[in-house]
């Protein structure tokens, strides 16, 4: 159960790190100038680490209930595979409903796709490389 906590947290953490690192960055900014009639012209730092922490509980949770369905025989293995589940049903079902909704630049939708990817990736290693049930 410790190992679940520390785990889940590191998780968040890094979730929020990887998140302002990807979002903030100039090359995200000039690919996402079509947002910014309807982007926010602050964040609230606190609140985006908190609810990137839950997600860090929520996520982990999920990856050990899924543990002895993930195809792979190792950990890592899983966590990839994990991460590619996630990452379709986080990031590339987004990009399809951004696709069909707004007016964003095909450069855009594939640098969400791929850092998302790399994000999601990332975390997925965490998990198999630390969480087992």
């Amino acid at each position: 159960m410790y190992n679940y906590i520390i785990i889940s947290i590191a998780s968040g953490i890094l979730f929020g790190i990887m998140d302002g690192f990807i979002n903030a960055n100039p090359i995200a900014q000039k690919l996402y100038e079509s947002f910014k009639p309807i982007s926010k012209t602050s964040i609230n730092i606190p609140a985006g680490m908190l609810i990137d922490l839950i997600y860090g509980f929520i996520i982990a949770g999920v990856y050990l209930l899924l543990f002895f369905s993930l195809p792979g025989d190792t950990g890592l293995i899983k966590g990839i595979s994990f991460g590619l589940i996630i990452w379709f049903f986080r990031v590339v079902m987004s990009v399809a409903s951004q696709w069909m909704m707004f007016l964003v630049s095909y450069k855009a939708s594939l640098y969400t796709l791929i850092t998302g990817l790399l994000e999601m990736l990332a975390l997925g290693i965490l998990y198999g490389s630390t969480l087992t049930p």
